[in-house]
């Protein structure tokens, strides 16, 4: 059984944590590592992920903090260097909207157009006051486009690897974001190159699951045929086959056995990154699980209606922390991880909400 009490204390705080990693100018970072709490051998992450704001603002809007969606949006547009002149989001940026990191991820622009169907679907007036963030991305994502792949190299969701357009390279959980982002624009402002875009892409995510059976992490002619935790976002939020299909469900049978030890989810194998830093240099000691991935594991199985295996990966994190949930939990007690990290406790708000637990 759920313990109630210390999902509601969970509950509340990320409310408050939610609250403190949204700045005065509508910027969310990923943590506020100004906290008294947080830890000083964790890697600093006070800077701006599109990504993990959309997330946010779906849980902000679940706890009824509806300003926070309003004011990260009107940031991406108004601040986000870059995004009037390319309608493309980069890696990061500083709270101020200038560049950090200077690659770009594709399902960072998708995952933006995703957020705003969700979030103010029905809502015209919102969605006109977004008129300008809408079509400006869509276009941005058409513009580097070409065919069958990117015409400037991506990088994929953990920031690790990249792809190359002479080599047709592709990260399919960027292709699903994109997907789902040009679908939602085309309904509001039809436009052929997004219906196109669209096909090409979701015709390269379908080629290769009818080829190996299952969701793999990058196409391409240096294809990356393993699975990987990204795979759950073909599945949900972007749904690029049904939760039934059989794609999905060997997806999932392959991420249980390859990816998880002990219930927890590990992003992929022989994953190194730990968020733990020594003199400035990160120690590498090798990764946990992330609690952002079993709750996201855990929307997707009680999506298909097998709640007792959801509850299994929820109730798994919700026994592993205390007052506050870090990006990564580890088997020892030395590593330090980033806490409290926004998009985990997102991640557990959106999860709990799904699973009608409170």
């Amino acid at each position: 059984m759920p313990n109630k009490k210390k999902i509601q204390k969970l509950w509340e705080n990320s409310k408050e944590v939610i609250q403190s990693c949204a700045l005065e100018n509508g910027a969310i970072v990923a943590a506020n590592s100004s906290l008294k709490n947080y830890s000083k051998e964790a890697k600093n992450y006070f800077f701006v992920w599109p990504r993990d704001g959309v997330f946010v603002s779906l849980a902000a809007k679940e706890l009824g903090l509806n300003n926070i969606s309003d004011g990260f949006f009107d940031w991406l547009k108004s601040r986000a260097e870059d995004w009037k002149k390319k309608g493309i989001f980069y890696e990061n940026y500083h709270p101020n909207g200038l560049k950090k990191g200077i690659r770009f991820q594709p399902d960072q622009t998708g995952a933006v157009l995703y957020a705003l169907a969700k979030i103010y679907r029905g809502d015209e007036v919102k969605l006109k006051r977004y008129k300008t963030l809408i079509r400006n991305s869509a276009n941005g994502i058409c513009k580097f486009w070409r065919d069958d792949h990117f015409k400037i190299s991506t990088n994929d969701i953990w920031e690790e690897r990249i792809t190359f357009p002479d080599l047709e390279g592709n990260f399919l959980y960027s292709l699903a974001s994109c997907i789902k982002g040009l679908e939602f624009a085309n309904k509001l402002f039809p436009n052929e190159k997004y219906v196109n875009a669209a096909k090409e892409m979701k015709k390269i995510i379908l080629v290769s699951a009818k080829d190996k059976g299952y969701f793999i992490r990058m196409t391409g002619e240096m294809e990356d045929a393993r699975v990987g935790a990204s795979s759950l976002g073909l599945i949900w939020p972007f749904g690029v086959l049904p939760l039934k299909h059989k794609v999905v469900k060997k997806t999932l049978i392959k991420i249980e056995k390859d990816l998880i030890i002990k219930n927890g989810l590990h992003r992929y194998q022989d994953d190194r990154y730990d968020g733990w830093m020594q003199d400035g240099k990160h120690r590498k000691r090798g990764a946990g699980y992330w609690p952002l991935l079993n709750f996201w594991l855990a929307i997707i199985y009680n999506k298909q209606g097998n709640k007792e295996i959801a509850m299994k990966y929820y109730n798994k994190v919700i026994n592993d922390v205390e007052n506050y949930i870090p990006e990564q939990i580890f088997e020892n007690k030395l590593q330090e991880s980033p806490c409290p990290l926004a998009w985990s406790h997102a991640m557990f708000v959106l999860a709990t909400k799904e699973l009608k637990i409170l």
